[in-house]
């Protein structure tokens, strides 16, 4: 696999300061149940990282001291981590609002035949993924079968009350993930989740939120694969010649921190997949243990070429589009 990091170290990216802290995405390992093309983690069946008891425990000492609202759990297959229910049941004791980045088939893997229950009894907003609604396209990206999976999945999640908008809404909230399959921006969210709602509602009944349109990162997997194409010089033009300044301003490192499954800080998850800890308290390597003492806000983000991929056209954040988000407020 081609290493990307020396290809992104050097950039002309603006800086930034983190103004808030809200959310705390944790990366409970790297194990999961499917190896996608575009995952910038490089998941898979067969890693074996995960985080421990000791680590969870941390995390959660972290959210009652930060007063932080959101949990963020990804992976991997954040589910597959012997430590996720009982983080998901003691941060929504603590008042925590829980997201769960599920990718819908670890929905029907052994062992897990509870766990759409449990989510909603604990009502976890499930952000999933399904990069689109035909099946020919999410089947080539993610392997033979996964789109039938990830239909039931969501039918699944469906009939306990996920994804209900209007008058009939349970507060379960369904939201759902694209990103484009090759080297291009992704198209429009409003329009494209228009098309979601339809195909969906149209061919098998199923009802969701929102949809979140991200930017493919040119890191690991997917950043190795532009490089053996030919592809990544002419990709990176592409996202820096779409940067928008405005996006700046609602990015998610502003208010979010990202921790690896050893507990270790970074300002976001790519960052952490390209080993870039963040900067806290003028620590090498920060450590949850550091933001007990040590409030992440105000501090320098740390910012390599990839950084143009969350300020490209419509903008590119953990929720989708940034250009929504500045429209509401």
């Amino acid at each position: 696999m081609h290493a990307t990091l020396p290809l992104l170290k050097s950039t002309t990216f603006p800086p930034l300061r983190r103004q808030q802290l809200d959310t705390l995405q944790v990366n409970l390992g790297y194990r999961c149940n499917q190896s996608c093309l575009h995952c910038h983690v490089n998941a898979g069946p067969t890693r074996t990282e995960a985080m421990d008891a000791d680590t969870a425990d941390l995390v959660l000492q972290v959210l009652q001291a930060r007063g932080i609202g959101t949990l963020d759990l990804t992976g991997g297959a954040p589910e597959l981590n012997p430590q996720f229910r009982r983080l998901v049941v003691a941060a929504r004791a603590l008042g925590v609002h829980v997201i769960d980045r599920c990718n819908l088939t670890i929905l029907s893997e052994p062992g897990q035949h509870d766990l759409a229950e449990f989510l909603a009894a604990q009502r976890v907003e499930v952000v999933a993924s399904l990069p689109c609604y035909s099946a020919a396209n999410v089947d080539r990206q993610r392997g033979d079968g996964v789109f039938e999976r990830s239909i039931a999945g969501l039918q699944a999640l469906n009939a306990l009350g996920y994804g209900e908008c209007g008058d009939a809404a349970t507060g379960l909230v369904l939201n759902l993930v694209y990103n484009p399959q090759g080297p291009s921006l992704p198209p429009p969210q409003a329009a494209l989740q228009a098309d979601y709602q339809r195909e969906l509602q149209a061919h098998f009944g199923i009802r969701f939120n929102r949809l979140f349109a991200l930017a493919n990162m040119p890191i690991h997997r997917f950043g190795s694969t532009l490089v053996s194409k030919g592809q990544f010089q002419s990709y990176m033009q592409l996202l820096q010649s779409a940067h928008r300044p405005e996006n700046l301003a609602t990015v998610m490192c502003n208010s979010l921190v990202s921790v690896d499954w050893q507990g270790h800080l970074y300002d976001c998850d790519f960052n952490q997949m390209l080993g870039l800890p963040a900067r806290l308290a003028g620590a090498e390597r920060p450590h949850l243990r550091h933001l007990l003492q040590h409030s992440a806000v105000g501090e320098q983000v740390v910012v390599a070429d990839h950084c143009w991929g969350c300020t490209a056209g419509q903008g590119s954040s953990c929720g989708g589009a940034l250009e929504p988000a500045r429209a509401a407020a």
